[in-house]
């Protein structure tokens, strides 16, 4: 399967089925699942997202898509990192996010990653704008997205019911003129 991109020490696909176990894994670690929709992960979940996905092209506006993160090497030696998610709102606007197995967390992966997702999108599909919503108090996460160039558009005080109380979302942006200036043209 041909890699939507690669960086340095990472490859961007879109799952296989010999991704799932692995997937199904860490999204079944409580500290992984604390800021997600989910809160137990099973191989049967990540299954059914699979079959899921493959109902509808990819870039299919009004879908959310996973992309596999793993190492580079060769295939049977390549290490599943973690997750990108990938939200095509309408024609314009991508929302993305990111899960990674706490084995990798810390190493630059995710950072990488997401860079890696930025270029992508601006260059090939062009869109006019990329967002990405976290948990306030998921400080990694947001502290991830600012370091990759977002800007902070709006802190959310108690706008979602979750896993049993009110949570705050902070919301990032970067627009495509930004990711030119900021990238070169």
């Amino acid at each position: 399967m041909k890699p939507l991109f690669q960086t340095e020490r990472i490859i961007c696909r879109e799952f296989e089925s010999a991704d799932l176990e692995a997937f199904a894994e860490y999204r079944a670690l409580p500290e992984v699942a604390r800021y997600q929709s989910w809160t137990e992960y099973r191989y049967q979940d990540a299954l059914a997202l699979y079959e899921e996905m493959k109902k509808v092209p990819f870039a299919t506006v009004g879908h959310w898509f996973q992309l596999a993160i793993v190492t580079k090497g060769e295939k049977d030696s390549q290490q599943m990192l973690g997750d990108l998610a990938v939200h095509f709102i309408d024609g314009q606007q991508i929302e993305i996010g990111f899960t990674f197995a706490p084995d990798f967390q810390g190493q630059g992966y995710a950072s990488e990653a997401v860079l890696g997702l930025l270029a992508y999108l601006f260059s090939e599909l062009k869109p006019h704008r990329v967002i990405a919503t976290t948990d306030s108090d998921n400080v990694p996460s947001w502290l991830l997205l600012e370091r990759v160039g977002l800007r902070r558009e709006a802190h959310f005080i108690e706008n979602v019911f979750f896993k049993g109380s009110w949570g705050s979302e902070f919301q990032y942006a970067m627009l495509a003129s930004e990711w030119r200036t900021g990238h070169g043209g």
